[in-house]
């Protein structure tokens, strides 16, 4: 064992890894309906990047799980859906997690040896534009909500969609300031970079990035720009780094760019395994593969423009089709701990890397709420 091997073990058995997003419950639905019988999670299920087992070896003491459906008129009840799924799936291991609400919930958790299970929705969406089901969401233990996905809501513009609103719109604010009541946290992925900018001014609370990295090592528009994250760290906020390709990559992002025209023309899936040898053909080159430089890259420059104290992780396992070659699922956050560490991390950043930031947070938020 290394020296920095050696002192990842130490920091990760006093400080485990809370990961801001994990779309494990879309995920299963997609592999087995939610069917808990179908899949043993206690085992090895390769078919996904999650499972038990590798949740211990990647020493996760919290997770966010993602509570997405897609933006239809059943979103509601499907989030419903989502939500009882992880409900089931905590209920199947009571001796490997425990539900989770607040930071005292989470220090609990690991202190009973068990991932502490938070969960977060995917897109305003899932509110059905009412506050009061946002509300319902938040007593049911919904800890974050990103305020919009690929798309637009009629509230709120998506960094991937075309602007409509500029940022956020009356009833926009409104329901950021309903979340700082209720101490729900802003979460600013996926929305464009006016959105960020509007609701960090509306916001009493501080906001996350629950799986964004930084748009200045790799520009695409589902990144934060730097002075976005100089407003974060004013926020007092946290950004968690990543690791999906399209968004640390630029080799990776370039290729898409290249694919996505020439995939639609032909009716290919960019993204879908069916049609990935086609889409390769086409773009005349193998799709290239993100690694781990890639994502040290974007959390040494999120440290560097916010500061230590803005930064988590946000790996968005089971959410994408690749990752990075050196973290292929749950089990790799000791990898890009220890190569931080040989890159001469102390033990200290390393333990609010880990987790100590987003419990801040959590805290912060819960000092405001009312």
């Amino acid at each position: 064992m290394t020296t920095s091997e050696a002192q990842v073990q130490a920091v990760l058995a006093d400080h485990p890894v809370i990961d801001g997003h994990n779309d494990l419950p879309i995920a299963f639905y997609e592999l087995c309906g939610y069917d808990l019988d179908a899949h043993d999670l206690a085992g090895s299920v390769p078919q996904l990047n999650t499972d038990l087992p590798r949740l211990r070896a990647g020493n996760v003491g919290g997770q966010f799980w993602s509570l997405w459906v897609p933006q239809d008129e059943h979103a509601v009840r499907r989030t419903f859906e989502q939500l009882d799924f992880v409900r089931r799936l905590v209920e199947r291991f009571p001796d490997d997690l425990q539900l989770a609400d607040t930071a005292d919930d989470v220090d609990a958790a690991i202190k009973a040896g068990r991932v502490a299970s938070l969960m977060g929705m995917e897109g305003g969406h899932s509110i059905g534009e009412s506050l009061g089901v946002l509300r319902v969401m938040r007593s049911l233990g919904v800890r974050y909500m990103t305020l919009t996905h690929n798309d637009n809501v009629s509230w709120a513009d998506s960094a991937t969609d075309e602007p409509v609103l500029g940022g956020l719109n009356e009833f926009g604010e409104q329901v950021v300031r309903e979340m700082n009541r209720i101490g729900m946290l802003v979460d600013l992925s996926h929305v464009s970079a006016d959105t960020m900018r509007h609701a960090l001014r509306a916001t009493g609370a501080p906001a996350i990035f629950s799986h964004s990295s930084a748009r200045a090592v790799c520009d695409v528009p589902r990144n934060a720009p730097d002075d976005v994250l100089e407003t974060l760290a004013g926020n007092d906020g946290v950004c968690m780094v990543t690791f999906v390709p399209m968004f640390v990559s630029p080799a990776y992002a370039e290729w898409v760019h290249d694919a996505q025209a020439k995939a639609k023309e032909a009716g290919l899936n960019v993204y879908g395994p069916e049609h990935r040898a086609q889409v390769e053909e086409l773009v005349g080159r193998p799709r290239p593969r993100a690694t781990l430089a890639d994502v040290v890259a974007h959390v040494e420059h999120v440290r560097e423009v916010a500061g230590i104290d803005h930064i988590g992780v946000g790996g968005d396992y089971d959410g994408c089709p690749d990752f990075p070659l050196e973290l292929p699922d749950v089990a790799s956050y000791p990898v890009l701990f220890t190569a931080l560490a040989d890159r001469g991390w102390s033990s200290e950043d390393l333990g609010k890397l880990a987790g100590g930031n987003i419990l801040r947070v959590l805290r912060a938020a819960d000092d405001v709420a009312v």
